[in-house]
This record gives C-alpha cells, structure tokens and sequence, in this order.
C-alpha cells in the first residue's frame, strides 16, 4: 500500500519577506497583433488599387483581407493549444483557452465576413443575383467546393462550441466534431493556395504561407502527439490504487519511473487520460493533491461528472497518459512569507500539493479547509499542525452555521492578519468569489491574492 505523506515540517527555516515575483512579460498577444498587420500590410501592397473603382470589386478584395486573417488566426489559435512550452510558461494554459475560446469566435465571424462578401461582390461584377452567384462560381472554379466544405465544417465546429451547444453535448461528440476543424483549415489552405488572389502568381508568398501551415501542424504533432506518446513510454504511469478520501472525492495514486523529469510542482494539473474503457476517449485537467516523487504522484478527484465520478471503479494496474504539468497555481508566485491557503471540495488537492512545496521553501501558512460537513474534510489529517502550520477546518453549511464563515469579519477572526498573507484560493467559483472579496476588503492587494477555479 502507498503510504500517504503528511505536510508538517519545513526543509528549512523560516525565510525573510521575498519581493514580489517579475511577471515574464508574455509575446504571445503582440506576435498576433504583428501577425495580423503583416498580413494586412500583404493584401494591400498585393491589391491592385483598380480593384477599388467598382463597388463589386472593393467588396471582394475587403473579402480576401478577411480570409486571409482567418486562415493566419486560425494558425495562431491552434498555436495556443498546442502545448508549446513558452506558451505555456510564460502565459498559463488556462488562459491560453480563453484566447483560443475567443479567437475560435473570432475566425468564425470573418469567415462568414468573407464568404458573403465574396459572393456579393462578385454577384454585383458579374451582374447577377446572390442566388445565381454560388452555382455560377462553383461551375467555373470546382475547387471552391473544397472550400465550401471547410467553410460547412468551420460552422459546425463553431456552433457545437457554443455555450448551449457544449451543454447538450457529450464530451466525446463535442470532441469528434472539434477534430473535424483540421480538415476545414486544410481545405480553405488549399482552396487559397490554389486559387487566391494573393497567391496564384506569388511563389515567395505560396512559400511563406506554406511555412506558417507547416510550422503549425509540426508544433502541434511534436508537443501534442509525439513527446506525450514518448513522456508515456518512459514513465510507464498505471494506477497502483484508489483511495475514497471523504463525500464525493477519491484519490488515484499512481506509480510509474523517472517522474522527477516531469518537473511538476505543487498547484499544477495535468491532462489526465486512463487507458480503459469508458475513459479511454477523454483527457480531464486533474491537479496533484502532492509533490510527485521519482515513483509516485496523486490526483484527489471530486466527483464533477461522469468520468470524474467513475474514477473509483479504476483497477490497479490501468495504464495512464498525462500530459503537463499545466498552471501557475505555485509557490514561486507568493511574495511574502506568510501565506494564507483556502480550499473547498476537490480544491483540497491542490492546496495540499502547494501547502507541502511552501513549506519546503520556509514559508509561514494557515490552511482554511472549507466543507458543508465534516466528512468533507477530505485530507484534513495531512495537514499536520507545527510552528509553521495552522489549519483551521470550517465545516457546516451556512444556513446551519447561520453566519458566512468567509465573509470579511469571520475571516479576519480566522486569520487577524490576512493583510500581511499572499492568500491562494482554490474551490467552488462562489466560494473563490467569496474570498477574493473578503481579502479585498481585509486589505489584500490584488497582486497577492492567487486563484485556482477548478470548473
């Protein structure tokens, strides 16, 4: 049986207040602003200025400019995901999503931007209605139907990601129908190289356009395919047991060799995928509930869902795939040596991990473990008390307790000096909420309140 560890003692000795940590200025959002005026400053020094005299032909080449920044986000959206580790380190994937979340909006729209502008525009040279346009073209350049079916897939891809959409969906259709964007963008790639404006009589910009798609799909078969494929093979990851650790949290211990290179630390998660049946198709972002060793690492997983849920019924010996580590829920991010630790629910992992790296690093805490009741303290007695450890656990639902125990005046009871604590919170979005406000209020600068939502 795996012994679990128990968060008490420092390595060493209490350290002196530490200057706030230089945030790594990021290059990712000025790269697409760069990007985007390069392509920009490509379509109007490669637009003849004749195209403006008719309105048909000024609409079409404003039609080709949004094509062509479609086709550069696009690239730059799958950039974001691709775990490229600059990206990573220097942004944080969780925020990466985001952008590719907002970037994915943003491709669909000019997309449609430049299909009905092509289409009126050249309805209006060629004298004809909207109607009579679309076969017209389809019959004179067969290849637009290449085209027109990545156009049919970008739309279909964008909707099922829609806020309704992904709820009605199962994680694995949603997924099916995502992996379907790659064949739309090597369609419209294709339809542009073959046939665009820019590009037909161009071999420096069919080169350079050549270059962006292949520098693309190899970030994303190196880091999203063969370095896991290979991390898998070398740390040889299976489920050595399943502990139920309290109400709808379990945690899953796993054994595998040479996991001190994954080089992972207390806070982050990683993409999670358990090589059997009915898990086998889905990767869930599970954080560490303890530093890895060279042998072993934890994930303590609140039941959220179906696969979250099921995890319990794992057998040892499952194979696992993990990609990662993921997130700047860590210790290099307090600047101060106190720190006030909150965890609610499964948020109890992650906090557990960090409690245990900041105390390694001479780091003064106080852990709030907030439950609706007692039984969901899950961990609570590897939070060994110690002249650096208080923990304070806070069971009970409010309407029981018939206070807020995270409300500013119950908070400051618990912890009188908040305002000199980094303070990380990790749990429920309300409950997040609730603690950023409170630490607010208490005095809390912004800079030093660090927040982990596990949704």
């Amino acid at each position: 049986m795996t012994t679990t560890t128990r968060v008490a003692t420092p390595v060493r000795t209490a350290a002196t207040r530490r200057p706030a940590p230089t945030r790594r200025l990021s290059g990712a959002l000025t790269g697409l602003w760069v990007g985007s005026l390069a392509v920009v400053a490509f379509w109007w020094f490669g637009t003849s200025s004749a195209v403006g005299y008719t309105p048909g032909g000024a609409l079409m080449s404003v039609g080709e400019l949004a094509g062509l920044l479609a086709s550069f986000l696009v690239c730059a959206q799958l950039l974001l995901v691709a775990r490229v580790p600059w990206f990573e380190r220097s942004v944080g994937f969780d925020r990466l999503v985001s952008w590719h979340r907002s970037l994915g909006t943003t491709v669909v729209l000019l997309v449609l931007t430049h299909v009905l502008l092509m289409i009126i525009g050249g309805a209006l040279l060629d004298s004809t209605s909207l109607w009579s346009e679309v076969p017209s073209v389809l019959a004179r350049q067969p290849y637009l139907w290449l085209a027109l079916i990545g156009t049919v897939l970008f739309f279909v891809v964008g909707l099922s990601s829609a806020r309704l959409a992904r709820r009605a969906l199962s994680y694995e259709l949603w997924f099916g129908l995502h992996l379907t964007i790659y064949v739309g963008i090597f369609l419209a790639f294709f339809h542009q190289v073959a046939g665009g404006t820019h590009f037909v009589a161009d071999r420096l910009a069919q080169a350079a356009w050549i270059a962006l798609y292949s520098a693309t799909a190899a970030a994303i078969l190196t880091w999203r395919v063969a370095l896991p494929l290979l991390d898998h093979r070398r740390n040889a990851l299976r489920v050595s047991q399943v502990v139920r650790e309290g109400r709808d949290l379990a945690s899953v211990w796993l054994t595998g060799a040479s996991l001190d290179r994954l080089d992972a630390r207390g806070g982050q998660y990683f993409l999670v995928r358990f090589l059997t049946r009915g898990h086998l198709g889905t990767a869930h972002p599970y954080s560490l509930s303890m530093v890895p060793t060279a042998d072993s690492m934890r994930f303590t997983v609140g039941a959220l869902g179906d696969h979250s849920g099921a995890v319990e019924a794992l057998r040892p010996g499952t194979r696992v795939q993990v990609e990662g580590p993921f997130g700047r829920f860590t210790a290099d991010r307090a600047s101060t040596h106190k720190v006030l630790l909150v965890a609610g629910g499964a948020g109890v992992g992650p906090v557990r991990a960090l409690a245990e790296e900041l105390l390694r690093r001479g780091h003064e805490l106080v852990v709030v473990h907030r439950a609706h009741t007692a039984d969901g303290l899950a961990l609570a007695a590897e939070f060994t008390p110690s002249p650096w450890l208080r923990y304070v656990p806070v069971p009970g639902r409010r309407a029981e307790l018939r206070y807020d125990p995270l409300a500013p005046a119950h908070l400051r009871r618990l912890v009188p000096d908040i305002a000199e604590r980094d303070v990380f919170i990790c749990g429920p979005d309300p409950m997040i909420d609730a603690v950023v406000r409170s630490a607010r209020a208490l005095g809390v600068p912004p800079t030093a309140i660090h927040r982990e939502e596990l949704g």
